[in-house]
C-alpha cells in the first residue's frame, strides 16, 4: 500500500526509500516483529478464555506432553495476522507472485483454522478428514500455481544443472500444487514440540529471501545460471514478514509455550514456503533447505506402510521427533539439534545456487 501511495506521488523526498525492495523488505520485518510482540500477550488471554482446555494432548504421546494440557492453540492466527498486514503496507500491490502466496498463506491457514476449530471443539486430536483437507488444500494451490506459470513459466529446474531441463507444460500446475501441498503438510507434521517448527520456518524463509533476490535480478540470475523471474524479487517482502512473525510468536512459544501455533499457522507457513519455491522455480532446493520438514513427513510415512505392511514400527512413534524423545532426548535437546541440523540443511541448499 506505501508502494503505491510513494508511486502516485512521485516517490518523494525520505518516500524515495520505498522503490528499494531491500527497504521494504526490512521495514516488513520490523512490522510483523512489532505486531506480534506488541498484541501477543493480548491475544494468548483471548484464546486462552475462548478455548478454556485448550488444545487435546495426546494420550498415547510421549507422558512429557501431558503437563501441556490447558495450553490454548491458533496461535498461527497472530502470525497470519501480523504477516498479512505488513505484506500488504509494503509490498508492490501488482505483483502477482505475492498475491498467489498471500493467497496459499491465508487459505491454508483457513484450512488449519477449521481443523483446529474441531478439535478445540470436540476435544479430540482428529480434525477435520483428511480428505476434505487434502481437496482444499489442493484446490487453492493449484489456483495459485496457474497464476503464477502464467507470468513465470512452466520450464523444470534441478540443483547442480544449469538451465531448463524440462518443459512440463500444464502438467507444472499439478507439479506445483503438489510442492506445496506436501510442503504445507510437512511443517504441520513437525510442528509437534514447543519452537520446533518455528525456528526452521525462519531458516528456510531466511535462505529463500536471498534465492527470491537473486531471481528478481537479471544480473545476478545470468551469473549465476538460475531462473530469471522477473518481479519474484518482492517476494522477499513476504519472506521477512514471515521472519518477522515467527521471531515474535517464538517469544511466546519459547519453552515452556504458553500458545501453540496448532495446523492454523503450521500449514499456513509451510504452503508459504512451498508457493514461495514454486514461484521461483527452485522447488527441488526446498526439498534441501527444507529437509527437516521432509523427513519428518518421511519418517511418518515409512511407519504407516511399514506397520500396515508387516505389522511392526520402525520408529518408536512418528514423526521422528518423537521418535528421539523415547530415546530420553529432552524436548529442548530434540528442538536445539534439530535447528541446527536445520541450519546446515540451509547452508547446503544455498550452496546449489553456484554449484551449476
Amino acid at each position: 500500500m506505501l508502494y503505491w501511495i510513494a508511486e502516485q506521488l512521485g516517490f518523494p523526498g525520505l518516500l524515495n526509500l520505498i522503490r528499494y525492495i531491500s527497504f521494504r523488505a526490512g521495514a516488513a520485518t520490523a512490522t510483523a516483529l512489532a505486531i506480534g510482540l506488541l498484541f501477543g500477550p493480548m491475544f494468548i488471554r483471548w484464546l486462552r478464555a475462548k478455548q478454556g482446555k485448550g488444545q487435546p494432548i495426546r494420550a498415547d504421546g510421549p507422558q512429557s506432553h501431558l503437563a501441556k494440557r490447558g495450553t490454548p492453540t491458533m496461535g498461527g492466527l497472530l502470525i497470519l495476522i501480523s504477516v498479512a498486514t505488513s505484506v500488504l503496507l509494503w509490498m508492490d500491490l501488482t505483483n502477482v507472485y505475492v498475491w498467489s502466496c498471500l493467497l496459499v498463506t491465508g487459505g491454508f491457514g483457513l484450512i488449519g483454522f477449521l481443523d483446529d476449530y474441531d478439535k478445540v471443539k470436540k476435544a479430540h486430536h482428529a480434525g477435520l478428514r483428511g480428505r476434505t483437507r487434502l481437496f482444499l488444500e489442493f484446490a487453492i494451490a493449484g489456483f495459485a500455481t496457474w497464476l503464477m506459470v502464467r507470468m513465470s513459466g512452466t520450464h523444470l529446474y534441478l540443483p547442480f544443472v544449469q538451465g531448463a531441463v524440462i518443459d512440463l507444460s500444464w502438467a507444472y500446475i499439478a507439479f506445483g500444487a503438489f510442492v506445496i501441498v506436501a510442503f504445507g503438510n510437512s511443517v504441520n507434521l513437525t510442528d509437534g514440540l514447543d519452537g520446533l517448527a518455528t525456528m526452521p520456518v525462519i531458516i528456510a524463509c531466511m535462505a529463500f529471501t536471498l534465492i527470491a533476490y537473486l531471481c528478481g535480478n537479471a544480473k545476478f540470475a545470468t551469473y549465476l545460471g538460475i531462473p530469471h523471474v522477473p518481479g519474484a524479487g518482492d517476494l522477499t517482502v513476504l519472506l521477512l514478514a514471515i521472519v518477522g512473525a515467527g521471531l515474535a510468536f517464538l517469544w511466546f512459544n519459547a519453552p515452556p509455550a504458553a500458545v501453540f501455533m496448532g495446523d492454523t499457522g503450521s500449514l499456513a507457513l509451510g504452503g508459504a514456503l512451498g508457493a514461495v519455491a514454486v514461484a521461483t522455480h527452485h522447488e527441488f532446493v526446498l526439498a534441501i533447505i527444507g529437509g527437516l520438514f521432509v523427513l519428518e513427513a518421511v519418517s511418518v510415512i515409512v511407519q504407516v506402510f511399514w506397520f500396515k505392511r508387516y505389522g511392526k514400527r520402525i520408529f518408536r512413534m512418528a514423526p521422528i521427533h518423537h521418535h528421539f524423545e523415547h530415546l530420553g532426548w529432552s524436548e529442548p535437546t530434540v528442538v536445539i539439534r534439530f535447528w541446527i541440523i536445520s541450519f546446515i540443511l540451509a547452508l547446503a541448499g544455498l550452496s546449489t545456487l553456484k554449484l551449476r
